[in-house]
């Protein structure tokens, strides 16, 4: 490295050193052999020999359709051609004119809000501009394939329309060192120690993965489970097989009569609720004085790769609910599920309901979807061919690896959640700060086969529980016989349950319902503390609501900041009475470990 003397006033650029940078390069070469070693031997036992990957045949499949409506016409075929080439024209001949000193306007100009294109290079130098106009080129020119392909159905579209953009996002030129101006910047600044450390994270990141690219968000320093995240003191109570039951410490001498318990996604882990004591739902909830249960999933393995929809319900909420009783003595209880734990929640509800068993006294769901007719982003994942390729995977494994759906989340926003990452962490060099949230992502779970199966057919492909024909312990389940008032919060960036859908379920419970529309999206939306004061929530003027959004909207009243007092003081009309404080494992269930529980820490 080149001597830079301390004054600043005396400070010179680093000088670009060829050994040093062929010595790093050499280097960074060697590491990114190592992680295609790590990759390949991943795909040793994954597949059968000479089996494409399913994902890679249902793209085949996909565009095959998109291919056969342009090419079954050569004049809409030729048209198409010809639109792209005038385009490519128009840029080769502005670009000769800035070439000459001339002024040319950009043919096509990214998005404002596109943080790919920001740096300052991409517009002054002709060569980048030139790149970034051609790359917007194509991608648009990809894009109107599919969205003008009116033969089209709308799955298919849809499918087309997502694998169109994972494709395009991959292939931006911000993905690659030599088209990328600010990683070429640093390479040549640096003498390529950018490269060597992104390549040494990333055979780090594949070996993590066995095998697959486990690519970090987050730094994990200092976001410890228990010690920096899930801090919320209290003690489990209960465990089964399937989940630990954890009774939270009281903040305060009296509480709510009626406890609370909580169902979060077995898809992910419970912490997204008791992050960082400044943004724990838990905690707060605590402290408004709730006596707060919360049902920790386990990270299951082959064992339990034949735990049903079913042994989930019964294991999971109703245990905990049997538990509950035990610990406090009282019968019901103010239930909350989120995401696809609100869904198991709004079938355990049935279920009680077809049983005539009284044990809920109301119902809150946090961005979770009961109908699936306007399901969001992750219905690209759902047709009878897909699922069943996946069942196939499942059934080997006995499970459905938590890198797989984790992969899937990030792809709905992939430039955001992957690419971004590659840039900052294999391009630039640069080991992404500690985040809980983002670590929070990073930490996936595996999913039971029997149970993912059900949930996909019942729930996504054929949209039972709403239909009134989803079978649990063989009786069929009717929402509308759960009358117990329901809190249904949505998020209006929501791309995993979209506002609209969530809207539209709430029209299929028997009881009161109140629907609240959450700034923000699926995580943010959700977990938003009333202390940072941020985004806002809308409320219904009226008692009775439409179900959609375009007329509900209109009708709702804007409120700023989080939902959480607006739902605390909704709760407490409904049961207002109050007791003294508990304390857990104090009664009938003497506590078997601290807060947040073992299973909550078994890494995927």
């Amino acid at each position: 490295m080149s001597d830079i003397s301390s004054d600043p006033s005396s400070a010179q650029p680093p000088q670009f050193n060829p050994e040093a940078f062929a010595k790093n390069i050499s280097k960074a070469m060697e590491s990114s052999g190592a992680a295609l070693a790590s990759f390949l031997k991943g795909r040793e036992n994954s597949a059968a020999p000479g089996e494409p990957p399913s994902e890679l045949t249902e793209v085949v499949r996909t565009f095959s359709s998109v291919a056969s409506y342009w090419l079954s016409d050569q004049t809409r075929a030729s048209e198409l051609q010809t639109k792209i080439n005038k385009a490519y024209s128009d840029l080769m001949e502005g670009s000769a004119k800035r070439m000459r000193g001339e002024t040319a306007e950009p043919v096509i100009s990214p998005s404002p809000r596109d943080k790919r294109f920001q740096d300052p290079d991409w517009k002054s130098n002709q060569f980048f501009d030139f790149v970034m106009q051609a790359y917007l080129l194509g991608t648009q020119w990809a894009n109107d394939l599919v969205k003008n392909a009116d033969g089209l159905d709308p799955h298919t579209r849809k499918k087309a329309e997502f694998y169109v953009q994972q494709i395009s996002n991959a292939l931006s030129p911000s993905n690659f060192v030599l088209t990328n101006p600010e990683v070429m910047r640093k390479t040549l600044a640096t003498n390529g120690e950018n490269l060597l450390r992104g390549m040494q994270m990333l055979a780090e990141d594949v070996e993590a993965g066995r095998g697959n690219l486990r690519i970090r968000q987050s730094d994990p320093a200092n976001m410890v489970v228990g010690e920096q995240m899930a801090t919320t003191p209290g003690k489990v109570i209960y465990q089964n097989e399937i989940m630990q039951l954890i009774q939270y410490s009281p903040s305060t001498e009296k509480v709510l009569r009626t406890p609370l318990l909580i169902v979060p996604p077995w898809i992910n882990k419970f912490y997204i609720l008791d992050l960082k004591a400044e943004k724990s739902l838990v905690k707060w909830a605590v402290d408004q004085g709730v006596t707060v249960f919360v049902i920790s999933w386990v990270n299951p393995d082959k064992t339990l790769g034949d735990k049903t929809f079913e042994d989930y319900m019964k294991l999971g909420p109703i245990a905990a609910m049997d538990a509950i009783e035990q610990a406090t003595g009282e019968m019901k209880v103010h239930t909350m599920g989120y995401c696809v734990g609100g869904t198991l929640l709004a079938t355990t509800l049935a279920w009680l309901a077809e049983k005539r068993q009284v044990r809920v006294t109301s119902a809150t769901f946090l961005a979770a979807q009961v109908d699936f007719t306007h399901a969001g982003d992750l219905l690209v994942f759902v047709d009878e061919n897909q699922i069943s390729a996946l069942e196939r995977e499942m059934k080997v494994a006995g499970v459905l690896e938590g890198s797989k759906m984790a992969m899937a989340f990030n792809m709905l926003r992939s430039n955001d959640l992957i690419w971004s990452y590659v840039v900052s962490n294999y391009l630039k060099g640069d080991a992404p700060k500690a985040f809980d949230l983002l670590h929070w992502n990073s930490d996936a779970t595996r999913m039971p086969a029997a149970n993912h199966s059900y949930y996909l057919r019942n729930c996504y492909l054929e949209n039972r529980l709403t239909k009134g024909s989803m079978v649990i312990d063989n009786i069929a389940l009717d929402l509308s016989k759960v009358k117990v008032p329901v809190y249904n919060l949505a998020t209006r960036e929501d791309h995993i349950a979209p506002a609209e859908s969530v809207l539209y379920g709430s029209q299929f419970f028997g009881g009161p319902v109140r629907y609240v529309l959450a700034g923000s999206g699926h995580i943010a939306g959700v977990v938003n503390p009333p202390a940072s004061g941020k985004y806002q929530y809308w409320t219904y003027a009226n008692g009775h609501h439409p179900y959609t959004l375009k007329e509900w909207l209109p009708g709702a009243h804007e409120h700023k900041g989080s939902w959480w007092p607006d739902w605390r003081e909704w709760l407490g009309g409904l049961d207002p009475e109050e007791t003294e404080a508990r304390q857990p494992g104090v009664g009938a269930l003497p506590p078997i470990e601290d807060a947040p529980g073992s299973y909550v820490r078994v890494r995927a």
